[in-house]
């Protein structure tokens, strides 16, 4: 997974749900722990993600990840972006798939000619 789609999907996630816990976080990302709090700091320092305290229950306080209104707008350009290059992959897949198509239909009717010739 490239950085950028670890960006998009952390983005993502916070977006749904801003309270989780970093370890919460790696658990949905695959990701370890140290690689999540690198990517939520690198989000935070560029002013894509704010960090907002909020008390959780009585006496215990944890922490919100909030997408700022840069952090959505980058969100949709990254989505974009990998949407762009995911269609590209598929076109080319789809091209790869037809001359594979064309190759195991070619060995196929030459195997059948070699067999007719055999008759």
């Amino acid at each position: 997974m490239t950085n950028q789609e670890l960006e998009y999907r952390a983005l993502k996630i916070l977006e749904q749900q801003p309270d989780l816990t970093q370890r919460q976080l790696s658990e949905a990302l695959g990701v370890s722990l140290g690689k999540t709090n690198y990517v939520l700091k690198s989000l935070i320092d560029v002013g894509w993600v704010k960090l907002d305290n909020f008390q959780k229950s009585g006496n215990k306080w944890g922490y919100a990840y909030l997408l700022t209104p840069m952090g959505v707008a980058e969100k949709a350009a990254i989505a974009l972006r990998f949407l762009k290059r995911k269609k590209q992959e598929y076109d080319d897949l789809q091209i790869e798939i037809a001359q594979l198509q064309k190759e195991v239909q070619a060995q196929q009717e030459l195997q059948q000619e070699t067999q007719q010739q055999q008759q």
